[in-house]
């Protein structure tokens, strides 16, 4: 994995020998995407939207595309996490197969982690694999789904239980498109941000505490920066453990609770992925705290920066967004159980010893568990 600085842009080149791609961040880049694509030579290119980003961004891919020469058709989806289901997969390698893709074309997933995701796996299955591009559009999928090749779609059983690990060809990052997201689907991004840090990175986790704030407010030097740097450290770890037998297992800071929650919350906007992943991480950190494995004071030190930022920090945030009602801690950790994660039964749980450096452990009391999650599920 390298990073290169390339006029206003950087570039990071994650390296898996014959499916090695790079990652482009920058302003202004989304005008690129026709050069960018003419050089895999495709006959055809289908782009995968939602309505949301369709209506702002559509036109400008396109109309980058045929300046480049190039032929493309567009499949709308809803937006929302529900278009992660076996229904709209249907839908949309039929209407990839109808397009007459062959396996030298390209599809372009233009849009956040929902059409990141259900696009990546539809290219995957394809004809058996058909060139994939991603071009993020929010924050969130810009440091983390957008990379790595993780695809899939939810079921009733759980979040991306239905997927497979497909590379894409070349990501697209363009930070002029955050300027059209909500505030709070930024700050569920920089969750993500955060987690980076918190990982395995303690220095760049000391940089957002002073730059987080105007990466929110829109200074696109601080968010090529931390983009730049999240992608960084995804590349280095996809590069060495591509497919989660190992150090990879660490990018899921928060996510064991932060998936039982959104599960909880029925995939839904009451509860937001970065939302779920900021509460959490401060689990992760006051689990860690409490059997001794992490000094005391960190938790409070990253609750109060994701605080500042906006985010929810608590499991008692979701009472008033869902009219009081709150999880107990036996439903949680059922759905915890239902993580793809698991083996022999076990939950891997990413805990920490400090901040920046994460541990995977299969090892928490199941007594002590339940009695940490009853505390923390009230009012």
């Amino acid at each position: 994995m390298t990073l290169t600085t390339h006029e206003a842009a950087q570039i990071v080149h994650v390296e898996l020998a014959e499916r090695s791609y790079d990652i482009l961040v920058g302003t202004g880049n989304l005008e690129e995407i026709g050069t960018r694509v003419s050089a895999f030579a495709p006959s055809r290119v289908a782009i995968v939207t939602d309505e949301t980003v369709g209506r702002i961004y559509l036109d400008r891919v396109r109309a980058s595309l045929n300046a480049a020469g190039l032929a493309s058709d567009a499949v709308i989806l809803p937006p929302g996490e529900a278009t992660k289901s076996f229904e709209r997969l249907t839908e949309l390698c039929n209407a990839l197969l109808d397009m007459k893709l062959e396996r030298g074309d390209v599809v372009i997933a233009l849009g956040g982690g929902v059409i990141g995701d259900l696009a990546g796996f539809a290219a995957s299955v394809v004809k058996r694999g058909v060139r994939l591009v991603q071009i993020p559009t929010t924050l969130l999928a810009q440091v983390d789904s957008s990379i790595g090749g993780k695809t899939g779609i939810n079921t009733r059983h759980g979040k991306n239980l239905i997927g497979s690990f497909y590379q894409p060809s070349f990501v697209l990052i363009d930070t002029d498109v955050l300027t059209s997201l909500a505030q709070n689907e930024l700050r569920a991004g920089y969750g993500e941000v955060v987690k980076y840090g918190l990982l395995g990175n303690a220095p760049f986790y000391e940089w957002l505490e002073e730059n987080g704030p105007g990466l929110l407010a829109g200074d696109h030097a601080k968010q090529i920066e931390a983009i730049a740097r999240c992608c960084q450290a995804k590349a280095e770890i996809v590069a060495e453990d591509e497919k989660e037998h190992g150090r990879r297992a660490l990018l899921n800071l928060g996510h064991t609770f932060g998936h039982a929650l959104e599960a909880w919350a029925g995939y839904s906007a009451k509860l937001l992925h970065g939302e779920a992943v900021s509460i959490g991480m401060v689990l992760a950190f006051e689990m860690s705290e409490e059997i001794g494995l992490c000094p005391n004071g960190r938790s409070r030190r990253i609750t109060e920066h994701l605080q500042a930022a906006g985010l929810p920090v608590r499991v008692a945030a979701l009472a008033e967004r869902t009219g009081g009602n709150l999880p107990n801690a036996d439903e949680l950790i059922g759905l915890m159980a239902q993580d793809k994660k698991a083996k022999g039964g076990k939950v891997p749980f990413i805990l920490v010893r400090e901040i920046g450096d994460a541990l995977v452990t299969d090892q928490l009391d199941p007594d002590g568990l339940k009695l940490f999650l009853e505390v923390r599920c009230k009012v």
